[in-house]
């Protein structure tokens, strides 16, 4: 496209620069609780939360016939926050595709979010209850802004660059969760000339997570803009009736788009796989193989700085090979790193902070691609509600991944093969990748074919 269209300069490019600028800084917020809360500090936390109401370690829960141990209790939590985001997230994006003020709707949904997880703070002691609603909640108002989130992703960029600004968000991210950690670490570390106890500082690095996520919203709030609805369907009645009846005719037309479909079947069982070792990572370092919090949090930090790098380098690998086969390198790094896993010995620190590095190249690497790639085959006006299908499999983990891990953890009292049991998800999302044409199904959303596939 000329600089110049019948005398008139276009100025497409320069606003969309700016949204772009923008939207990257809801990135940077979130980012936050995904690493210094769902990462780092709360399942130990709350794990010991539990300890405490059972008497020790060696309590258990009595649920219904359920009996469980406190440190699986933390991951079947995580599962009934996924479970309730995949009954919420469809009606939700349905009716964010009928609005025009998405950036409000976004907003609303992380301040809301970020309440959540502030409560955590006050969980003490054994009041574990107070720990779970915060989390439950807080990760399933983290995916419904999710969804409003990426869906402002086609809006913003051309088909072209999709790839690139997806990359860049997600690298910006992990530069402000990085940088966050950066600061509770020293107040973590240095809690005794602080004059915190231990869990007064977790709980303040918490709560800094929570005003951090809330803080930095403002800045896409302030400076995104309008875009009105494209292709929405005529569905009569309020507001709710409307997203129930549009939702209702997306679902009638799925199967006019079954690459999307089977893109969403793969990032169902990869990311399952991605987001289990996320949430696992600092039980399985501290509970397995002994590492302290200090080490543990250390690995955190350093993930967070080499992911940053590595969603720049699968941006650009993207831009020479395609999405699709850049996903698909990454998925075979995966699998590696859970094979490691299930061998790496107890104590050895640079043996875990090499499988940390390794995490954080393919970690935002493989996620902002996969966001980027869907992009592409889901028709204009419905990208919210395509993008609530695919966050219902997203942030928390699906209870597919949390499950499975729970049941290993359960039967053979050992994070290893839980963790390796994993490998799964990711040949199996591997395999359903392979079979999506890429080029069949972005045409078949009516989307431009960008240069490289």
């Amino acid at each position: 496209m000329s600089e110049i269209d019948g005398g008139i300069a276009n100025l497409k490019p320069l606003a969309q620069a700016e949204e772009q600028k923008a939207w990257y800084w809801y990135d940077w917020a979130n980012s936050a609780y995904t690493t210094t809360i769902g990462t780092v500090f709360f399942g130990p936390y709350f794990i010991n939360l539990a300890e405490n109401a059972v008497g020790g370690e060696e309590g258990r829960f009595e649920l219904g016939p359920l009996s469980l141990p406190p440190d699986s209790l933390f991951f079947w939590l995580i599962t009934v926050s996924t479970i309730l985001s995949a009954v919420i997230l469809p009606p939700l994006g349905a009716y964010a595709d009928r609005v025009a003020n998405k950036k409000r709707l976004l907003a609303m949904l992380a301040w809301t979010g970020s309440f959540f997880a502030a409560l955590i703070f006050f969980a003490t002691d054994d009041n574990w209850q107070l720990a779970a609603i915060g989390i439950v909640f807080g990760n399933l108002l983290f995916a419904a802004a999710g969804v409003v989130n990426d869906s402002i992703l086609p809006l913003i960029s051309d088909e072209n660059e999709r790839d690139r600004v997806s990359s860049r968000g997600w690298a910006f991210g992990y530069l402000g969760g990085g940088l966050l950690l950066v600061l509770n670490l020293v107040v973590f570390l240095g809690h005794d000339a602080l004059a915190l106890s231990e869990g007064l500082a977790a709980r303040l690095c918490m709560l800094s997570a929570a005003a951090w996520w809330a803080g930095f919203t403002f800045i896409p709030f302030l400076r995104l803009k309008d875009h009105p609805p494209v292709d929405v369907e005529h569905v009569e009645g309020n507001a709710l009736k409307r997203s129930f009846g549009q939702l209702a005719a997306t679902l009638r037309d799925m199967r006019s788009y079954p690459m999307a479909l089977t893109f969403l079947l793969a990032y169902l069982f990869f990311n399952d796989g991605i987001q289990t070792v996320i949430a696992s990572a600092t039980v399985f370092g501290s509970e397995e193989l002994g590492h302290s919090q200090t080490i543990l949090i250390a690995t955190i930090l350093m993930v967070q700085f080499v992911a940053f790098g590595g969603a720049l380098v699968f941006g650009r690998l993207a831009g020479r090979w395609g999405a699709k086969r850049t996903i698909l390198v990454g998925l075979g790094i995966w699998s590696t790193i859970v094979t490691i896993a299930l061998f790496l010995p107890a104590g050895n620190v640079p043996l875990f902070l090499i499988l940390g590095a390794a995490i954080g190249i393919v970690l935002g690497g493989t996620q902002a691609l996969a966001r980027s790639y869907f992009s592409l085959l889901i028709p204009r006006g419905k990208e919210a509600e395509y993008f609530s299908f695919y966050h219902a499999m997203d942030r928390g983990t699906s209870w597919f991944g949390t499950a499975t891990f729970g049941i290993v953890l359960a039967l053979t009292d050992s994070y290893r093969p839980a963790i390796f049991a994993l490998i799964a998800f990711f040949v199996v999302g591997g395999l359903l990748l392979t079979r999506v044409d890429t080029e069949r199904g972005i045409r078949e959303a009516g989307n431009d074919v960008p240069a490289v596939i």
